[in-house]
């Protein structure tokens, strides 16, 4: 006998789109076999309407043969009432009792579902900034209840599907064997005549039956336990945002689904937030509406960024961004594990971790390097061994050596960072005694000084998209080296503190100044002179990743070095080669000889008045121009 199959009660609670295109099939199931029975059931009211006339026929031609009136009507009426009792009724009762339980549980799973929808929708709408906790405990008190309600609703209704699927065996059989019976039947009455082999098939498919019944029993008793070891669950299974529990989030993971709030524009200015089913593939993202049969590509997750973010007030927001800047998408989470645990996965898929020959332990191994990088070498020379490669040969002698250096190092050896010194994670001045950074700073509806200049007078002007990430005081300008600390020590503690936002400027390179401007205030938030910047480098691996070090004036005892870390979308390389390029026009406007030796170097716009980098480079910069004027 065929196994039967049934639907999981444990995926009742996530109704995830794939749970419900299951579902559809089972709907379909009892869809058809509704309209099968209906059909079947006047097939057999004809063949019964046709067994009373019979009944009445004969019953008429008795009275004309008045000594076979007692055996004809007899035999007829009994075939008839036997037809009924075990042919119609059967049918009747599984119409009326399997598929009308059914049906109605239908509605009451699709009225509890459109509840949950609604009462989610009003959840995710809660306001971040002026919380009120009545209104939450309300819209919570609501979601839970909702939720239990759908919950509950889902499991009978499943229950009844897979009930439906035993039922339905038996339900087409008795009719039948009612019927076969009942003709046996009457023909025993009326002549001794009926093999012995179909008396035995019919008793094997009467112990059949009693097989299928017995199944039945038996699932439809787990089917009940699972039902209330289900309902007997902790409240906060039900919570969309459970902060009672100490749960911490996976940043290991390579994989991730669940039902996220996406933002669509439905207008110039206006914006709507639909409730999908999301899931990760490999390196990319994918969404399942309700009823789809698969998923369908949302973005390409390698080499994208993402970064949580502030959008119309809801709480638990993230935006991804593609790497070329051109497309990004925005999210809402349920509640803050769901958030933090989509954001490490998606940046763990960035960095295409799932394809090393074994991805989990690769995750695992990243994450605990950038836990350990919190802890600053204690001197230079420890900081500039590890930068350099392992070899395989003479480990000894290397080790050996090594420890010479080591132990021959003065004890005044400083480190690149100072232990405990703090990082900034926002491009705003930490204190007065930060000149570089203090006088840089423009309040907002003010005009920049810089920015009042004439184009004219500007023999470079270069536009670039960048996102802050962190900056820290630093003892030497010396080396790049110092460049690569700073950028281990902050992504490091970006990822440990869970920093995931991230402000994005317009960084614009001048002859004279670095300025970063907020894009959508068109205000200069930070100003650095070129004189003060003494060093600017790229990551060594990542490519996306610039910093560069801003030396402030001297103060009683030395100079103060801060070291800023960057992200952008354009090649970092082009980006320090466009800052050195203004440094050395800064020196040179001095020696109007040097200044003219360099401009004839160098690649000029068709009116002589901006530096050329590359078209695409140029229609960012003519966009940023507009924007100014």
């Amino acid at each position: 006998m065929p196994p039967v199959d049934r639907l999981l009660l444990e995926e009742a609670l996530l109704d995830s789109p794939q749970t419900r295109s299951l579902l559809s099939v089972f709907e379909e199931d009892a869809g058809t076999l509704t309209d099968y029975t209906n059909n079947l059931l006047q097939a057999m009211q004809r063949v019964y309407g046709a067994q009373n006339e019979m009944s009445i026929a004969t019953q008429q031609l008795s009275k004309q043969l008045l000594e076979y009136e007692k055996q004809l009507n007899s035999l007829h009426t009994e075939l008839a009432k036997q037809v009924a009792d075990t042919m119609i009724f059967p049918m009747i009762q599984f119409r009326e009792r399997d598929l009308t339980e059914v049906s109605t549980l239908k509605d009451l799973f699709l009225l509890a579902s459109n509840e949950h929808d609604m009462a989610m929708a009003k959840y995710s709408k809660l306001p971040k900034r002026r919380e009120n906790e009545k209104l939450k405990a309300e819209v919570v008190t609501e979601v839970v209840a909702a939720r239990r309600k759908q919950h509950h609703y889902s499991l009978q209704y499943y229950c009844a599907l897979n009930a439906l699927q035993h039922r339905k065996r038996v339900a087409m059989l008795d009719p039948l064997l009612g019927f076969t019976q009942s003709q046996i039947n009457f023909f025993k009455m009326g002549v001794e005549m009926f093999s012995k082999k179909l008396d035995e098939f019919l008793s094997s498919v009467a112990n059949m039956v009693q097989s299928i019944q017995g199944q039945l029993d038996t699932e439809a008793e787990a089917m009940r336990l699972t039902q209330q070891e289900l309902l007997l669950a902790s409240e906060n299974t039900y919570m969309p945002d459970n902060t009672t529990t100490s749960n911490k989030a996976n940043r290991n993971l390579l994989q991730k689904a669940g039902y996220l709030n996406i933002r669509n524009k439905t207008g110039l200015v206006s914006t709507s937030w639909e409730r999908l089913y999301f899931f990760t593939q490999g390196g990319n993202l994918m969404c399942q509406p309700r009823g789809a049969v698969a998923g369908g590509l949302i973005m390409d997750l390698d080499n994208c960024s993402v970064m949580a973010v502030d959008c119309e007030d809801r709480r638990y927001c993230f935006q991804i961004v593609s790497p070329s800047g051109k497309m990004n998408i925005i999210l809402q989470a349920e509640g803050k594990l769901e958030y933090e645990e989509w954001i490490c996965t998606i940046n763990n898929i960035s960095r295409q971790i799932y394809l090393t020959d074994n991805p989990e332990a690769t995750a695992i191994r990243l994450n605990q390097t950038a836990v350990q990088a919190v802890t600053p070498m204690s001197t230079f020379q420890k900081k500039h061994e590890s930068f350099r490669p392992k070899r395989v040969e003479n480990e000894g002698a290397e080790a050996a050596s090594n420890e010479k250096v080591l132990t021959e190092l003065p004890e005044s050896a400083e480190p690149l960072i100072v232990p405990g010194t703090p990082i900034r994670f926002d491009l705003c001045p930490a204190s007065e005694e930060n000149q570089s950074v203090s006088r840089g700073t423009v309040p907002l509806g003010k005009s920049d000084p810089d920015a009042d200049t004439a184009p004219e007078d500007l023999l470079l002007h270069q536009v670039f998209t960048v996102r802050f990430l962190g900056s820290i005081e630093i003892t030497t300008d010396q080396d790049s080296e110092v460049i690569y600390e700073t950028m281990r020590q902050v992504l490091a503690a970006r990822a440990i503190h869970n920093i995931f936002r991230m402000t994005e400027f317009q960084m614009v390179v001048s002859s004279r100044t670095l300025r970063f401007i907020d894009p959508y205030t068109q205000n200069t938030k930070i100003s650095f002179p070129l004189s003060e910047l003494s060093l600017s480098a790229t990551h060594q691996d990542n490519k996306r990743l610039i910093g560069f070090v801003a030396r402030s004036p001297e103060t009683e005892s030395k100079a103060m070095l801060n070291c800023c870390i960057f992200e952008t979308n354009n090649d970092g390389n082009e980006i320090c080669s466009v800052i050195d390029l203004g440094r050395r026009l800064t020196q040179a406007e001095k020696d109007p000889e040097a200044l003219a030796a360099l401009m004839k170097s160098t690649e000029l716009s068709a009116d002589g008045r901006f530096f050329l980098l590359s078209q695409m480079d140029k229609d960012e910069t003519d966009a940023c121009l507009e924007s100014e004027a």
